[in-house]
């Protein structure tokens, strides 16, 4: 029998299944130790200015502990927690990006993903010049941020593929517009193969593992590559080994019991942290959706809205450093309360077919998945700016190498709001310039002017509005702390 052990590079150890059933045992006697509960959230409370503890990470016990308390009161003191911990990390920015499939070629046999195998779903693949055009209408939505999506298969999307398509994205230019970060979400891969991701300018890498029940996770990819267990969950290690240290969890709710997934969940963030010095940079959330054959509701562990923001909530409270992904797999009214609890990063306007963007009807033969929120990117920036949220287009802090354990230095001290709140600032003028309409432009200047009167430095007050007057009155762009 497997030993749990943070520190190894065994799956079987650092996602020990005996390890999250006793957890789960011990959060279910704990649930209404209100003792243990108040000691558990005074831990997790941010306090930068205390020496002795700048909000401690919970551990897997302790946040299991949270998720399966009950009591409406508790409840309510971690959603608040979770948005104070959200705003001493990232303050009230949100970081915006899109999706942009490439191929759904696929060998795998994924029963809940239109893409397996057998999928009936028509098989496309971009061309160069096809990334090219889809690019081009993402620039012209005002999007600088992409991740990159495609199917696993070695001959249709070779590794070659997906650097190629890199080259284009990077190289790719309209007007002012520029894709600046790259993040790629493609199947578990080699360390060279990473390597060489890493040596093509990608941002974080990101893998969701689906499902952290082994049994149910060979259930539901019976076929194909991905079916390998350990494979899949050593991939974040092997990303580490070859360069790349911001790497992006998630799981897939919905797939197998939730408290046993947030569970495995928090151990693989624990596990980062232990075997690399370096937790992960994002955590995804999303949840099993509608698409071409595949209905959700064969899948009998779906999870009701309020259990999806309170799982939010206890991943903010356990990872208080890591971004927060939600994508528009969910609605408008989902996405606006899990800004409330904790997530930093949205997608908006997104299209999940391949070759979306550059349609102007959506098309939906080659979707992945049913999109939610399906409204325009600008009307996305407005509600967020109504909302008290400055939507962020920044990628300073890859470009300028604040990436791994650097980055998660200043995030874990509160130092990195000194200089990614002028630098979201800068970048929503950008977009606000270029893009967007006369009503959101208008409510845009006037949050950017509030907004600067809150940089705390002078200094940096002044060159920030010295920058965003050029970016105002020229076509000079790109400005960064």
């Amino acid at each position: 029998m497997a030993i749990y052990d943070p520190k190894s590079l065994r799956a079987d150890e650092f996602i020990n299944h005996e390890e999250i059933l006793e957890t789960l045992e011990y959060a279910e006697r704990n649930k209404n130790n209100i003792e243990l509960i108040d000691q558990i959230l005074e831990k997790a409370r941010p306090r930068f200015m205390e020496k002795e503890n700048h909000g401690a990470a919970l551990t897997h016990r302790e946040a299991s502990v949270l998720l399966a308390c009950e009591i409406p009161e508790v409840n309510e003191r971690i959603f608040k927690i979770a948005e104070e911990i959200k705003l001493a990390y990232y303050g009230n920015r949100i970081v915006i990006f899109a999706p942009l499939y490439l191929s759904n070629y696929c060998v795998n046999g994924c029963v809940y993903c239109p893409y397996h195998i057998d999928g009936k779903i028509p098989r496309k693949k971009l061309t160069q010049d096809e990334v090219r055009r889809e690019v081009i209408a993402l620039q012209d939505m005002g999007h600088k941020r992409l991740a990159i999506e495609a199917g696993e298969d070695p001959v249709n999307n070779p590794i070659e593929y997906i650097l190629e398509c890199i080259d284009t994205i990077y190289s790719t230019q309209h007007e002012n517009g520029s894709i600046r970060r790259v993040n790629v979400n493609i199947a578990a891969t080699t360390a060279e193969n990473y390597r060489r991701l890493k040596e093509a300018g990608i941002g974080t890498y990101i893998l969701f593992q689906e499902t952290y029940h082994k049994e149910s996770y060979l259930q539901l990819h019976p076929t194909g590559p991905k079916h390998d267990y350990d494979y899949h969950t050593e991939a974040m290690d092997r990303a580490m080994e070859g360069g790349i240290d911001d790497v992006g969890l998630g799981v897939l709710f919905g797939l197998d019991k939730y408290k046993y997934e947030f569970a495995g969940l928090i151990m693989h963030a624990e596990h980062l942290e232990a075997a690399h010095g370096v937790g992960p940079h994002t955590i995804s959330v999303p949840r099993v959706k509608r698409a071409a054959d595949i209905d959700p509701d064969v899948f009998d562990n779906s999870i009701p809205d309020e259990t999806f923001i309170k799982i939010m909530a206890c991943i903010r409270l356990a990872v208080p450093y890591t971004g927060m992904i939600i994508s528009t797999r969910e609605s408008e009214e989902v996405r606006a309360k899990a800004l409330q609890v904790g997530i930093s990063q949205i997608s908006g306007a997104s299209r999940t077919s391949v070759g979306g963007y550059a349609e102007e009807e959506r098309p939906h033969d080659t979707e992945q998945f049913d999109v939610s929120d399906q409204r325009t990117l600008d009307e996305v920036v407005n509600w967020l700016m109504v909302n008290g949220h400055i939507p962020s287009f920044c990628t300073a802090c890859y470009r300028e190498g604040r990436t791994g354990d650097r980055f998660m230095s200043l995030c874990k001290s509160g130092q990195i709001l000194n200089c990614c709140h002028p630098n979201a600032l800068m970048t929503l003028t950008e977009y606000l310039v270029d893009y967007a309409s006369p009503e959101t432009r208008e409510l845009g200047f006037r949050m950017v002017a509030d907004e600067l009167e809150r940089i705390p430095s002078e200094s940096i007050r002044a060159t920030a509005l010295d920058n965003i007057e050029g970016i105002k009155g020229s076509n000079r762009r790109d400005f960064r702390f």
